[in-house]
């Protein structure tokens, strides 16, 4: 049922927040279960958004295959209908006026455009996703993992490429694998490292100058680096 109870069409198309924010969300188990999935295939993201386990897609292999269609490649109206929002539309149309067994997917919007000129990627007026703020900006946090991860990534290039700069070699394998009562040894971890160089040595102390600059050194050239230090969660 795409028809939502709280909501009057108005002659004049409100704001497309101002449409989010009045129309009424549906309990999201209402919806999974409208369609089938089970309690057991689905994650709850509070009551207006849940991730769905690809678990479904085993149990259902053998029904028959639906229609897919693909909306790509549309440059927006100047009233924004675009990609998201005709996609919202037909789904609209299929579903609601066709009696149709329909879903619509799309991609989580970046938040770069978000706070850019842009705006969101909800779709528009009354064709678009709601929760429309959450839809935008948050969902269920994996584009914060996903950034965070980019960003963290970034900053131990950036913490080695800086370290490989000021220090001898001498001295980055000292920190590597520091001498410990008397002795250094490899972690598992720095031996898988040794394997990837062809290097057959277990013992720290028989590795040549050679092989301890090229367990030490990554030698990474920053003119090949093409990634901003820091992602604007896009």
């Amino acid at each position: 049922q795409i028809y939502n109870e709280g909501l009057e069409l108005e002659a004049k198309v409100p704001a497309d927040i101002v449409i989010a924010q009045k129309a009424k969300l549906r309990d999201i188990r209402d919806i999974y279960r409208s369609v089938d999935l089970l309690d057991e295939e689905v994650e709850l993201y509070g009551t207006s958004k849940a991730k769905v386990s690809l678990a479904v897609r085993d149990r259902l292999r053998e029904n028959e295959n639906g229609f897919y269609v693909c909306v790509a490649g549309i440059n927006p109206t100047p009233l924004g209908e675009g990609k998201s929002t005709t996609t919202v539309g037909l789904t609209q149309a299929l579903g609601a006026h066709l009696g149709k067994k329909v879903m619509a997917c799309l991609r989580q919007p970046s938040q770069g455009p978000t706070f850019g000129i842009k705006g969101g990627a909800a779709g528009g007026g009354y064709s678009q996703v709601i929760p429309m703020e959450e839809f935008n900006l948050h969902l269920t946090g994996d584009i914060h993992a996903i950034s965070a991860a980019h960003n963290l990534l970034a900053a131990a290039m950036d913490a080695r490429i800086l370290h490989e700069a000021s220090q001898t070699d001498e001295n980055l394998f000292d920190r590597l694998c520091p001498e410990k009562n008397g002795k250094r040894t490899f972690a598992p971890i720095m031996i898988r490292r040794l394997e990837k160089l062809g290097i057959s040595k277990r013992d720290p102390s028989e590795l040549t100058a050679e092989e301890r600059k090229e367990f030490s050194r990554l030698d990474i050239d920053p003119d090949t680096i093409t990634w901003n230090r820091g992602v604007d969660i896009n």
